[in-house]
């Protein structure tokens, strides 16, 4: 079995590093080429499940990748980004200047129960929702069927955490870019091995991803 997860494109508040969270912001120009551009590197590959966020972002990147496919897409909230409560529509340099204490715990160890934001979610919180979604999706998956996951950057690193074992508390310890690829592959969900991580060949350079310091 393997899954395809995916983060959404990149947007103009990724690009200017404000919280988005639940806000439903559109794709950019340059995150639509980073979409058609994933989109055009896995034409060949059979997709049997797609289920993604239904937040604008995620659900045009799905639907960019599944162009010439009878594959129905799946929109589940519960796959949509964790709330920043009241950070979303700020930029992290405001973040930071007026909630220093929060924004420093968020962005060092956050772990399992540090809110995202006043009035916001936590880690903990996006597993308890998210996880479900991808152990329905694998029970859906036989043999060498394919299934995509496209969600947004906490999202996937929750659920990567948890399929490496490691704990929330190193969330940040790896990189999702826009329109990342992550490839995970085994013959059951608990035998899962993540094949590739993060993968951007198709829309940056080898070590010139885009770095975003808000979600």
């Amino acid at each position: 079995m393997n899954l395809l997860l995916v983060r959404h494109g990149e947007t103009a508040w990724n690009r200017e590093g404000r919280y988005q969270g639940r806000t439903d912001i559109p794709l950019s120009d340059g995150g639509t080429e980073q979409v058609r551009a994933l989109a055009l590197r896995l034409a060949h590959l059979p997709i049997d499940i797609a289920v993604a966020s239904p937040l604008s972002r995620a659900r045009e990147t799905a639907k960019a990748i599944l162009v010439g496919r009878t594959t129905k897409l799946e929109l589940d909230p519960a796959l949509a980004e964790i709330s920043h409560g009241q950070w979303e529509g700020k930029l992290s340099t405001e973040v930071e200047r007026d909630h220093a204490e929060m924004f420093g715990v968020w962005r060092s160890s956050p772990g399992r129960h540090a809110p995202a934001g006043p009035d916001a979610e936590t880690l903990g919180d996006v597993e308890a929702r998210a996880w479900p979604v991808l152990e329905r999706v694998m029970a859906q998956l036989d043999g060498e069927q394919v299934g995509l996951i496209v969600a947004h950057d906490a999202v996937n690193r929750v659920l990567l955490c948890r399929i490496l074992g490691l704990p929330l508390e190193r969330v940040w310890s790896f990189r999702q870019a826009p329109a990342a690829l992550n490839v995970l592959s085994g013959p059951s969900l608990r035998e899962l091995q993540v094949v590739r991580l993060n993968d951007s060949e198709h829309s940056a350079p080898l070590l010139r991803e885009t770095l975003h310091r808000a979600l």
